[in-house]
């Protein structure tokens, strides 16, 4: 698999993302479900702290591509959602830097919603990943 940022500006380099990724070459093509702060029993953890959540649901997104021999390094494509931009912003860095860690910067697409499924899950992510 080849991959080619394309970034027809910089700024985003530093919040860890690219514009765009180019992928050719792969054969497999994994999309992930919106991952969130849920334990293994499927209940919901760290009511109210968006460090906490954004952690976890980055391991649950680890585990899926773990699962399908995949790694955060096969991550293209990235969603974030939130119930709140402002409280998750100064967090953001705990996905930055374990993106930065597996060597990627997925495009990458922040968004604020009303709500998430589970009541209480602050963030949820959701990940196109290939190989």
């Amino acid at each position: 698999m080849e991959r080619t940022a394309v970034n027809p500006v910089t700024w985003s380099l530093e919040m860890g993302f690219n514009q765009g990724e180019l992928v050719s070459g792969h054969t497999r093509t994994l999309y992930c479900s919106g991952q969130t702060a849920m334990n293994g029993d499927g209940k919901p953890e760290h009511d109210g702290d968006p460090a906490a959540q954004l952690a976890l649901s980055l391991d649950n997104l680890e585990a899926v591509l773990g699962e399908a021999g995949m790694s955060l390094a096969n991550l293209v494509r990235l969603n974030v959602y939130t119930t709140d931009v402002d409280l998750l912003f100064p967090h953001y860095g705990v996905l930055a830097s374990r993106l930065g860690a597996a060597g990627v910067a997925p495009a990458t697409t922040l968004l604020g919603v009303t709500r998430l499924a589970i009541p209480g899950q602050l963030v949820e992510l959701e990940g196109t990943a290939v190989a």
